[in-house]
């Protein structure tokens, strides 16, 4: 049985193998992709994907955008005083995912003087928890990849907080 189960693990991993490749492949054929992957937290698969499903054209801002995917509070407003509860979790499930993860690898790695400390994701990250952070950079990036996806520019990166 077991070497009947290590076999089907050595063909599964060669097929991921293969996938993977045809993945970074098609990443690399997709001028849309390569120029989302220079966003920090945003990898080949998450430019990729967002490359390939979405049209930024069809959301007025990123904050539009940022909404569609589930990254913006929801509003608990009564009596005139604003109050924003937890995510909406409403749009594309992948994509919010992949904003996420990618937003929490980033946080994982920053420190004062690394090339993502800005002065905000410091500050942030300092004064929430790192979940809640992490939501909040995923919104960012949301934001940051509509405005590539919308001019075509190149990610500008922000200065680093010294």
């Amino acid at each position: 049985m077991f070497a009947e189960l290590s076999s089907h693990v050595a063909e599964l991993s060669a097929r991921l193998a293969e996938l993977d490749r045809k993945l970074i492949e098609l990443h690399k054929a997709d001028p849309r992709s390569r120029l989302l992957a220079e966003v920090p937290g945003i990898g080949p698969i998450s430019a990729l994907t967002l490359a390939m499903t979405v049209d930024a054209r069809q959301f007025r801002s990123g904050r539009h955008f940022a909404a569609w995917l589930g990254l913006t509070p929801k509003q608990k407003s009564t009596g005139g005083k604003p109050r924003l509860g937890g995510i909406s979790r409403q749009g594309n499930e992948r994509l919010r995912q992949l904003l996420v993860l990618g937003a929490t690898a980033v946080i994982r790695l920053v420190r004062p003087g690394s090339r993502q400390a800005t002065a905000w994701l410091l500050a942030l990250v300092q004064r929430r928890p790192r979940k809640v952070a992490a939501v909040a950079l995923a919104n960012k990036m949301a934001r940051i990849a509509w405005a590539m996806m919308t001019s075509g520019e190149a990610y500008r990166p922000q200065r680093a907080a010294t």
